[in-house]
């Protein structure tokens, strides 16, 4: 390992210095916790611990790497924290909510058994809005997490507390989920790394034990995927590696073998860049980063198409939102669904009647949204048969402004003076979210008073490996992403 404090090393480094006896799992793990004593006070990224359970676990796996030689599994010895939405057997998980403030599962979700079964050490849950429902990070049971660049600005959510803790330097990985940008949109805000995973009729990350759905349900929104939050591209493989695996019921015929990367160079590359649109438009400094990058990546000798759009940004995000409403009253109690169904009814061509027309849609109309979905999946397959890649804004800006206080109805965001929905943050990473494809954010950049800037690259379904490599290989030419002081506290 280098000079670099173990814990700030990435998490390849760590498991390497692991390996090789250069640490202990014991030793990095209160390294780990130290540096977290001091600075997460000030971010309230990680809101619960298991102090006594994680070093009892570094200290099995220690004993067993000395008497054996042989590692528990690919993370052995790694501390790792959780979204505080992923159960946790043992450990409170609450989603933020005040119903659920002193709920300890008795089984863990199924990433955390992955994670588990691979050598990791689960330090704690890191904190997300309330039952993963806003684009910041605050709730009643835990507070507010804060953006550790500028404390004015939110980290964005619901995996705010993640990607607060790896941007920190409080774990090297995370687990985070994503529906409507939750994984992607913090990242952007917080200068690292994530992957939205691949998703079809099942995800190729099982997701139950997630909430919401209500602890102990079996099922989750149709459109839910949850990935890996790192402070590099290699990072996210090294935890894809473990958690891309079939639900445990269908483990025993299922094996899921992503494809491997095809291309070695970014010259080989067809890229296609779609940096603007008249129905999302992102702000000057924003702008500049994609011209910036497309004159890198045709600079790096790729194929670039900036004029070619797969589907049409209005229409993709429209459906989204009916999708994303729809699957969002299924754990609503019959009270409150009858009283949305009755609104909904009264409401006949009122246009604000949007989302409660789409909340209580008939099984027919959903079924019509789903063959949308998949006539959506068509148009971005045939445009994955002339591009490798999609090069897309994160966001329409840097980090906004918080406003947990301010009321949901009131909130708003302003790119170049103009003042635009609060929830635009998430139009460009829906992209992704109704057709299922993998979907990384990484950062590209700075705006002139520090805060992170980021891309999106989309891939074509279950091209997950390749995408990661393709980001591999921009960050190369992009700037160093930015590192929060708190980093090196």
């Amino acid at each position: 390992m280098s000079t670099t404090a173990p814990y700030r090393s990435s998490a390849r480094a760590q498991l390497h210095a692991l390996r090789c006896r250069q640490i202990t799992a014991r030793s990095l793990l209160d390294q780990t916790l130290a540096h977290l004593a001091k600075v997460n006070p000030g971010l309230n990224a990680v809101v619960t611990l298991d102090i006594a359970g994680a070093r009892a676990a570094a200290d099995a796996a220690d004993r067993h790497f000395a008497a054996t030689g042989t590692t528990l599994g690919p993370l052995h010895g790694l501390p790792i924290t959780v979204k505080d939405a992923l159960e946790t057997k043992g450990m409170r998980t609450t989603c933020g909510s005040p119903d659920l403030t002193d709920r300890i599962p008795a089984q863990d979700a199924d990433v955390v058994a992955l994670l588990r079964a691979a050598g990791a050490l689960i330090i704690g849950k890191t904190n997300t809005a309330t039952m993963c429902q806003d684009i910041q990070t605050s709730n009643p049971v835990f507070g507010k997490t804060k953006n550790p660049f500028d404390q004015t600005k939110t980290p964005g959510g619901s995996s705010g507390g993640p990607a607060v803790a790896v941007a920190a330097g409080l774990t090297a990985l995370e687990i985070g989920s994503d529906l409507a940008g939750s994984l992607r949109l913090p990242a952007a805000y917080c200068g690292v790394y994530a992957l939205r995973t691949s998703r079809g009729a099942a995800p190729i990350v099982p997701t139950r034990g997630h909430i919401p759905r209500p602890p102990r349900w079996l099922t989750s929104s149709d459109m839910i995927a949850l990935g890996p939050i790192a402070r590099t591209a290699a990072d996210l493989a090294v935890l894809l590696d473990v958690i891309a695996a079939p639900a445990p019921a269908d483990g025993a015929a299922w094996r899921i073998d992503l494809p491997a990367p095809k291309f070695t160079s970014l010259s080989q590359y067809r890229v296609g860049i779609w940096a603007d649109d008249d129905y999302c438009r992102v702000d000057s400094a924003t702008r500049g980063l994609l011209d910036r990058v497309t004159r890198l990546v045709r600079g790096a000798g790729a194929t670039v198409d900036d004029s070619s759009r797969p589907v049409e940004l209005a229409t993709s995000d429209r459906l989204f939102r009916r999708l994303m409403y729809a699957t969002g009253s299924v754990s609503a109690s019959d009270e409150a669904f009858a009283a949305d169904c009755e609104a909904a009814d009264a409401l006949t061509d009122d246009p604000s009647a949007f989302h409660l027309k789409s909340r209580t849609m008939r099984h027919r109309d959903w079924a019509r949204a789903d063959e949308d979905r998949h006539k959506l999946r068509g148009r971005w397959a045939d445009y994955f048969t002339e591009h490798d890649i999609l090069i897309t804004p994160a966001a329409p800006t840097a980090a906004v402004d918080d406003q947990t206080s301010v009321p949901s109805h009131q909130r708003y965001i302003t790119v170049d003076g103009e003042r635009r929905s609060f929830f635009d943050q998430t139009s460009w990473i829906n992209l992704a979210g109704p057709v299922g494809l993998p979907s990384i954010v990484l950062p590209a950049g700075s705006t002139s008073t520090g805060l992170p800037l980021a891309i999106q690259i989309i891939g074509p379904y279950l091209s997950d490996r390749a995408l990661i490599t393709a980001a591999q290989q921009l960050a190369r030419i992009l700037p160093t992403p930015a590192t929060p002081p708190v980093f090196t506290a």
